[in-house]
Formats: structure tokens, sequence, C-alpha cells
């Protein structure tokens, strides 16, 4: 009588295989899909800040030229005080600098990577505001809803709470985030 240890074979070889096979999780659930998707959240948000700070001062061309908003600062002031009907107008060249100087920094922070959570919901919270100012400023909300600025918002929302912040300089126990 031979005595064998080996395991039997199964009645229905595709049952065993099928049984074997791994499942696969869609690419969308993967550690490094998080992490390419903020960084380009992160990547996108700064060049969209930096190319309207550039567009206000007419880097883009001048006014008219091509897809050019502003073109020059002084439409874009006037812009601003159209926008916000509320502020007086010798506080309108005020806002219109405070407006770029936030977006410069922010821009600039997140293309570096520096504060990246802190920096990404001051962006989500400013982006609300100019989109909360362009909806109620008599303008109707066609206008943020083509330039996406609710979206914007909401993208810049969840990078502050994105589990993976791709390259920041200041991680969390202050290490830096790699790919993972």
């Amino acid at each position: 009588m031979t005595i064998s240890h080996s395991a039997p074979r199964p009645a229905d070889p595709a049952a065993a295989f099928a049984a074997r096979r791994l499942p696969l999780a869609p690419p969308w659930a993967s550690p490094r899909f998080a992490w390419a998707s903020a960084l380009l959240l992160r990547l996108g948000l700064a060049a969209a800040f930096l190319s309207a700070v550039a567009d206000r001062f007419g880097l883009w061309g001048p006014p008219g030229t091509g897809s050019v908003a502003w073109g020059e600062w002084g439409r874009f002031v006037a812009y601003t005080g159209a926008i916000n009907p509320w502020a007086p107008a010798w506080i309108v060249p005020a806002l219109a600098w405070s407006a770029t100087a936030l977006e410069t920094a922010l821009g600039v922070g997140l293309l570096a990577g520096v504060w990246t959570r802190a920096l990404a919901f001051a962006s989500g919270m400013l982006l609300l505001a100019f989109a909360l100012a362009m909806t109620f400023s008599g303008r109707g909300v066609e206008a943020v809803l083509s330039y996406s600025v609710y979206t914007a918002a909401g993208g810049a929302l969840l990078l502050a709470a994105a589990p993976a912040v791709p390259y920041s300089a200041l991680a969390p126990g202050g290490q830096r985030a790699g790919t993972p």
C-alpha cells in the first residue's frame, strides 16, 4: 500500500485556478494613484494661481489677446470692483493687491510643497470666497461654473484632507513624504 502526502487533485481545474487568482483592485484604489492625484492637484492649483497673477501683469499678453482675461493691472482692479460691489471705491485696489499677494504666496508655496495641507486649506477658502463673490455680484453663476471655481475650491479642500501629500516639505512628524 502506497501513502501519498500530496494534496488531492480538485475535480475541476478551472475552479482551482479561479480560487488561486487574486482579485484585481481598480487603479484608483492604489496608494500610488492617490499620491499621483494629490501631486497633480497640488501642481495644478499652484499653476492656476500663478497664471492668474501673470495675467494681471500682462505676462500672457495684452488685453484681447487669445485667452487673456485681464492683460493689465487696471483691468483687474476694475474687475475686482465689479465682483465686490459692496466695497467702497477707495478699498478696491487694496482688495486687488490682497488677492494678488495671497494667490502668489499660495501658488509659490504649493509649488514648493511647503505646508501643503495648510496652504491647500487656505486655497480652498480663498477660492470659495472668490466663487461666492462672483456668484452674488450680480454677474450670475455662469462665469463661476465656466471657470470651475467651485471645483477648484473643492479640489483644494480635498488636497488638504488627502491621506498622502506628495513631496510636502513639512509632512506629519517633520518627515518629507515621498512616493508610496
